[in-house]
């Protein structure tokens, strides 16, 4: 039994490699191994699995698309330009109060979506010509952008590698915001501060002069009401669960958008809007579709149990040491598809041990987005790279990465070991 599921791990992993190296994109390279298992499990084409699987994340993928849409009316609105403008104009002065609210200006996107690349197509731009004016490097300014870009898709309160682990083992995403965004802001500020202290007084003029203009009519009500909207919605289901109706986070977000649009200075075209949110979020649901589709038929066809096996039999320090080349690794194959691939066993045995799952799946979870700047993937590296307009070497961009991506995976590692003194966070 055991030899057979190995044989079709291996076809799977056989055809990936080879969808991959004849150029296929990540997503249609999945669902090549995934559909090469099936046949070799001798299931065939199996239409039923194929189909539960792709509307697995069904959920998350609305997720996405609404907060994204939110996020994209704020800005084509003139809501981001005009915060950062006015952060720029009253904290110039400041260095250490202007890099800790642009730390916060980075998190917020990924944050709310899940997605690092909506930090980057949404505040990327602005950020580094702010950066620029400061004598920062663009290799120097790229580093900043997307180890920022990692954490905030790490943050709560829609973090994609834990939402998709506790799906995968049936456990409530509950208990998750403070182990999250207690490293992810703490982390954050570090690595701005550490790649950015050196950094000579903003150019106020010249700023100012490359920043797009908002409308005349743009201020602080028209850009927190829908923040605030969307915490209340939040807030009043967490007072009482029992009394309200559960409306989920993509009807929140939803709200949410609808005020942004409605109070907007400028007039939107919300079709238009609408219509490059989906494309800019193809190749995510794509990804999170092909996932779907992979984790099921690796479930049909035992290889999923096989892992699961695998992982929970190996010694507790060697996972643990692992963990490190591991999870930045698989990111970098299978992008989210690492969550409940490697996720689900990982944190099943953390459980089985003592360790607090919620706790110790955060500091994987901070550990995971590391693996985008990796190739074959890569995707939140080169996207932050052609956004900032790097033109050295993508190997200058790591080489300021390092540091930070240390620290990262050290915190991490941290969380894990000692989850169970740190569950106190979960209460919270």
């Amino acid at each position: 039994m055991f030899t057979s599921t190995e044989i079709i791990l291996a076809v799977m992993i056989v055809t990936y490699i080879g969808a991959r190296m004849l150029k296929i994109s990540t997503e249609l390279s999945m669902f090549a191994a995934a559909l090469a298992g099936a046949i070799a499990g001798g299931s065939g084409i199996p239409i039923r699995h194929i189909v539960e699987g792709a509307f697995t994340y069904f959920d998350i993928i609305l997720i996405f698309i609404t907060a994204t849409l939110f996020m994209n009316l704020l800005k084509h609105s003139g809501g981001i330009s005009f915060v950062v403008r006015r952060i720029l104009s009253r904290f110039h002065r400041k260095k250490v109060m202007l890099l800790v609210l642009m730390t916060f200006l980075l998190l917020i996107p990924g944050a709310l979506t899940g997605a690092g690349s909506v930090t980057v197509l949404i505040m990327a731009g602005l950020i580094s010509t702010v950066l620029n004016t400061m004598g920062l490097s663009r290799p120097r300014i790229t580093a900043i952008i997307f180890i920022l870009a990692g954490l905030s898709a790490a943050a709560p309160p829609v973090s994609l590698w834990a939402m998709l682990t506790a799906a995968g083992i049936n456990m409530p995403y509950v208990g998750f915001f403070l182990p999250l965004l207690i490293p992810c802001v703490v982390l954050g500020l570090l690595t701005v501060f550490i790649l950015g202290w050196k950094s000579k007084p903003v150019d106020l003029e010249k700023a100012l002069i490359e920043l797009p203009e908002p409308p005349v009519k743009m201020n602080w009500f028209r850009v927190t009401i829908p923040f605030l909207a969307f915490f209340l919605l939040v807030l009043a289901g967490r007072i009482g669960p029992h009394s309200l109706p559960i409306i989920g986070l993509p009807m929140m977000f939803m709200v949410s958008a609808g005020l942004a649009f409605s109070i907007s200075p400028r007039k939107l075209d919300i079709l238009k809007i609408s219509r490059d949110t989906v494309h800019q979020l193809l190749p995510l649901i794509g990804t999170l579709t092909c996932v779907g589709v992979l984790v099921q038929i690796m479930t049909l066809t035992g290889v999923r149990g096989l892992i699961a096996i695998t992982t929970v039999t190996l010694p507790l320090v060697a996972v643990i040491l692992t963990l490190p080349l591991v999870l930045p690794a698989s990111e970098a194959v299978l992008m989210w598809g690492a969550a409940p691939v490697l996720g689900v066993p990982l944190v099943l045995l953390f459980n089985t041990i003592g360790f607090n799952p919620i706790v110790a799946l955060a500091g994987m979870s901070i550990i995971w987005p590391l693996g985008d700047a990796l190739p074959p993937t890569a995707i939140i590296g080169r996207l932050a790279k052609e956004t900032v307009g790097m033109k050295e070497p993508y190997s200058n961009m790591l080489k300021y990465c390092v540091i930070p991506a240390l620290i990262i995976i050290a915190v991490g590692i941290l969380m894990v070991i000692y989850s169970k003194k740190l569950s106190f966070l979960t209460m919270l």
